[in-house]
């Protein structure tokens, strides 16, 4: 049997689950072990109705220091199909985070390197302790982040994604903050408060709704305003209307009330 490394907690009163990266004697490095168990975790809380929000972490000094070195020395002696294989594991399992029909928290401390950045990317709302350290560090070892790039590139935009992944230079917490990687820098002692704190906006709002959102997001970004989005965004808009919840949260707006979802 494998080791476990990644660990799932729900808290039932707030419906928020927590994922830990948990191999600390290799600051929660990547390997096919952890990439398939964060994967399958991720699969489970997609269907728990009970889940309102995933908060990602490491344990231990760092978030993730990317790709396990034992790891990389067996991917060197990959043939180009093995090596596209454990790629299209490591694809899934960032495609899995990022399209999660719950919204997702980074909480981000210590070293967050290579594949570690893809997943800050891949979450919806990322926050940092003012001590972290982040690189895209792939091309110093003669490797591309290609399997990240999608979502980094999302996340802080072409022009920076040029500087820091050729590069492969590190970056501190600030700097992560002014080109879009995570969205708060807080004092490590702050951190846990700071993701609680959005955990709570962000249970002020529908459940159906914010998977409505990320929905939304993913459909409209980078496509042209023409006909055919205009009318998709109208049909979402008018399928969301028209639904229990929809009606729920329009009556209690009118009625001054909580809407039903808001835990009395």
């Amino acid at each position: 049997m494998s080791e476990t490394f990644v660990t799932t907690v729900i808290d039932n009163a707030t419906g928020w689950a927590t994922i830990t990266m948990d191999r600390t004697e290799v600051l929660n490095a990547f390997d096919a072990t952890l990439i398939a168990q964060l994967t399958a975790d991720l699969e489970t809380l997609a269907k728990n109705n009970g889940v309102a929000a995933v908060v990602l972490a490491g344990a231990g000094k760092s978030f993730s220091a990317g790709a396990d070195l034992n790891w990389m020395r067996r991917m060197a002696g990959y043939s180009e199909n093995e090596n596209l294989t454990d790629a299209r594991a490591l694809g899934r399992m960032l495609k899995t985070l990022r399209d999660l029909p719950k919204p997702t928290v980074a909480r981000v401390h210590g070293a967050a390197i290579g594949g570690a950045v893809g997943l800050i990317a891949a979450c919806d709302i990322a926050f940092a302790s003012d001590q972290a350290l982040f690189a895209v560090s792939e091309v110093r070892v003669g490797l591309i982040p290609a399997v990240i790039s999608p979502y980094v590139i999302a996340a802080i935009g072409e022009r920076q994604f040029h500087r820091y992944a050729l590069t492969g230079e590190r970056f501190a917490a600030p700097e992560a903050m002014r080109i879009g990687l995570v969205h708060s820098v807080v004092e490590p002692a702050e951190l846990d408060s700071s993701v609680r704190g959005v955990l709570g906006e962000l249970a002020k709002g529908g459940p159906s709704a914010k998977a409505e959102v990320k929905a939304l997001i993913s459909s409209i970004t980078g496509r042209p305003i023409d006909a055919d989005l205009i009318d998709e965004t109208a049909t979402r808009i008018a399928r969301v209307r028209a639904s229990a919840e929809g009606r729920e949260g329009v009556a209690a707006f009118l009625e001054k009330r909580k809407p039903a979802w808001i835990k009395q």
